[in-house]
């Protein structure tokens, strides 16, 4: 962990007062502070360009081509690999005064704060410089990416001259074409990511510019438009002018300011891309989002925002009282889980959303797992249009599989478009778990939405297929029993195992759920081929799937054998050697029992209903020995097995963890953009943790318990079209529905009806001890929640 940014504590912001521009923390802040809709993302670059650590202006599923190089090749190795790039770059104001241009390096910061305001959906900056020459301005900047107009960005710029007057020019610029930082070792796949763009056209008139471009290889175009509304106190008239080139467009505005005077420009701009639209047609959008955004006007556009975040808010806000830098967290991650989905349209959230290149833009199975339940729980639209992304895949899944010489559907490990694009296929072609992870998403979504059209048109073409991949991929032993052989589950410090337990269970719930989606829709899966003799073959192969157990140990094992495996030697490893994978080949890690990500600890939770209670207990502080965590995906879903197993106070801490990954930089790597899985399962470990949430067939079950620190949560979610609000207190929660048809649920063991607007309070019974909390590998235990909440 780096040096970590001292961000203020505030419920519905964070802040950071001050200038830090060493190149870690500088990168931090353009990751932590950026903003997105799930079609535009813009880093937190300063206006005026410079100083920057990692530029970035990305467009979700804008990518460029690269070749995959291999020491050695091999079938069905991808042959080319995707990468996001920096589309171009409308965030640009450059602003000088007098003849010198506002450098933070040069010259004296008199003042600098940068905020960004959940409710608002806005960043703003407020600074005070003082040129090299003496003259101070104050310049105040407000900029967002619009959740209600989807091609949409705009900055509010101001420069007041403070003291003497002084002449100030603003360039505002649309620039491409720019550095992107290294993204692979291999120098080859960074040549063909520098200048991925070529230039099919430049265009201004007035104010406004567009430059139209499109990628090299992938073939897409991009059009970016501009255009900047100029107002101010000034007495002089501001000279207005415009010129473009190949990769820049300019608009620089010029005035004289006597004391106390303003400058204000507002800035729209307007991204759209496409790989079958002509330049032509896309420049027209993205002129036409501007000009729409220009005739509703600053203040109109800033209302909408408000409006769109309160009505976000109302399902989706979680309020915890007794720790304010946790209740900030939990808003900062749902926050930005929301603004990297609002405006999604047939497309999915990136691992690292659109706040950085990290991973390379890809989408990876933790989307499904981490990010679309909370989706579906709070903005079904947008979890509807990342699943009927991963459907618009499926003819690539089925290639795929053919590839494989398997059945069915093989949906990638790693991808923008839906082509496998990982060229380490132990982690990614064996990671067959992926395709349960999506049909497991999908039945999760119709669970909480009840969209039976989503269901009929999306999910049965999904469960059928991914299926039929089960079915060809399993081996049937002479006892009937069903294995899963040479497989990775979801922790990369185990690959090519037998019987992965997470993995055999969830294709289990896979061949079930295909089985019944199958029978409700006949006609559907018919057309696909299946037929009752199917459907009796995958619910003969999920009876038959075999979950590993060590009955010497009494214990769930995490793959066939894995439990006899030699331990790693802890002892041994300092806490600079960790992550492991930086300082160990994965030869060592794969023979030895050490876990990355909490593989089992995921079965415990997503496949609940195959274990008992001491099962869980067991599994649990058996895993707890041997992970790591060197993943960013580990600490929620700990957090919850923790709570259901009656460790609260590990619950706490692990909690804390995830709600501080980011902020605090606990990887070193937040500079290359949030850890949306991560962020997500901050909601997660609040809901299915503290909350003690469960679905099933069966309905809803809460088993809520609060950690001594926590003195009441709150939160709230969607079921069915239904507003259902829990608010737990260590005696007691209550429960309350906002409208619709009544709904049973269950607390503990007991039925609830809530009817709309009748509160229904259910009692907290007594915690059996769980007895002493398990202990973690040396150098591996979680900080304690006060420490990381800064209580102490």
């Amino acid at each position: 962990m780096t040096g970590a940014i001292p961000f203020d504590v505030a419920p519905w912001s964070i802040g950071f007062t001050g200038l830090d521009l060493d190149a870690p923390q500088l990168a931090h802040l353009e990751s932590v502070f950026a903003l997105s809709n799930g079609h535009i993302g813009w880093r937190a670059n300063f206006d005026e360009g410079d100083p920057h650590e990692v530029l970035g202006t990305y467009l979700n599923g804008v990518f460029e081509d690269h070749p995959m190089p291999y020491a050695e090749d091999g079938y069905g190795y991808p042959d080319t690999g995707q990468s996001v790039v920096n589309v171009q770059n409308g965030q640009v104001l450059r602003l000088l005064v007098g003849d010198e241009p506002l450098d933070l390096r040069r010259g004296t910061v008199v003042r600098h704060e940068q905020r960004l305001d959940f409710r608002a959906g806005t960043l703003r900056r407020d600074l005070e410089w003082t040129s090299p020459a003496g003259r101070t301005v104050r310049v105040t900047s407000i900029r967002l990416v619009s959740l209600t107009h989807r091609s949409l960005a705009a900055v509010h710029y101001e420069v007041e001259a403070l003291g003497d007057g002084v002449h100030v020019s603003v360039q505002s610029e649309v620039v491409a074409n720019e550095d992107m930082p290294e993204v692979h070792p291999d120098q080859r796949v960074n040549d063909q990511l520098d200048e991925p763009f070529e230039g099919l056209g430049h265009f201004s008139l007035g104010s406004a510019a567009t430059l139209v471009h499109r990628t090299l290889r992938s073939g897409i175009s991009i059009a970016v438009a501009m255009d900047n509304v100029v107002a101010g106190t000034c007495a002089t008239p501001p000279s207005v002018e415009t010129e473009t080139s190949r990769d820049l467009a300019r608009t620089t505005v010029s005035v004289e300011l006597k004391a106390g005077e303003t400058l204000e420009i507002t800035k729209y701009v307007g991204h759209e891309f496409s790989s079958t639209l002509s330049p032509e047609a896309l420049r027209d959008r993205a002129e036409g989002a501007v000009d729409d955004a220009r005739r509703d006007g600053w203040e109109r556009v800033l209302a909408d925002q408000r409006a769109d975040l309160d009505e976000f808010w109302a399902c989706a806000d979680v309020e915890i009282d007794g720790s304010p830098r946790l209740q900030q967290a939990t808003r900062f991650a749902l926050f930005h889980v929301y603004q990297s989905a609002a405006r999604l349209e047939a497309r999915s959230v990136p691992g690292k959303g659109l706040t950085g290149a990290g991973y390379l833009g890809h989408t990876f199975w933790d989307f499904e797992s981490y990010v679309l339940p909370l989706l579906s729980a709070t903005v079904p639209a947008a979890a509807e249009q990342a699943l009927r992304w991963r459907h618009s895949t499926l003819e690539y899944a089925r290639e795929r599989a053919k590839l494989l010489k398997l059945e069915g559907a093989a949906f990638a490990w790693r991808t923008i478009d839906g082509r496998e694009s990982s060229g380490y296929w132990p982690a990614s072609t064996a990671a067959f778990h992926v395709n349960a992870d999506i049909a497991a998403a999908m039945v999760h979504h119709i669970r909480t939405t009840g969209d039976e059209r989503f269901e009929r048109e999306v999910a049965v073409d999904v469960l059928v297929e991914t299926a039929r991949l089960w079915c060809s991929l399993g081996r049937w032993d002479p006892d009937g029993g069903l294995h899963f052989d040479g497989v990775t589950g979801p922790d990369e410090y185990s690959a090519l195992v037998d019987d992965n337990t997470y993995t055999n269970l969830m294709a289990r719930l896979n061949l079930r759920a295909a089985a019944s989606v199958a029978e409700r829709h006949h006609a559907e899966a018919g057309a696909l081929g299946v037929d009752d003799d199917e459907i009796r073959r995958w619910m003969r192969a999920a009876d038959a799937v075999v979950v590993p157990f060590d009955e010497r140990r009494g214990v769930y094992a995490h793959a066939a054998g894995s439990t006899d495996l030699a331990l790693w030697d802890f002892a041994a490893t300092s806490a600079s050697q960790y992550p492991l994978q930086e300082h160990f080949p994965y030869f060592h890690l794969y023979r030895k029992q050490v876990i990355k990500q909490a593989d089992l600890v995921l079965a415990l939770y997503f496949a609940h209903e195959a274990f008992t209670f001491e099962d869980k207990k067991r599994a649990f502080e058996y895993s707890e020995a041997l992970t790591v965590r060197d993943s960013s995906l580990s600490a929620s879903v700990q957090s919850i097995l923790a709570a259901e197993v009656g460790h609260l106070q590990l619950a706490a801490d692990y909690l804390a963890e995830a709600a501080t990954l980011d902020l605090d930089d606990l990887r070193d790597n937040t500079s290359q953009g949030l850890h949306m899985a991560s962020l997500a399962g901050i909601w997660t470990a609040v809901t299915a943790g503290l909350g003690g949430l469960r679905e099933s067939d069966r309905g809803l079950r809460f088993a809520p318990r609060l950690p001594d620190q926590l003195t009441r949560i709150r939160f709230g979610m969607l079921v069915q079209g239904r507003r259902l609000h829990v608010e737990i207190r260590p005696e007691a929660t209550v429960y309350q529905l906002s409208a619709g048809e009544p709904l049973l649920i269950r607390h503990f063991d007991e039925e609830l009806e809530l009817r709309a607007g009748d509160p229904v309070s259910a009692s907290t019974p007594p915690l059996t001890n769980p007895g002493t909390a398990p202990a973690q590998p040396k150098h591996r235990a979680p900080r304690p929640f006060a420490e990381a909440m800064r209580e102490e």
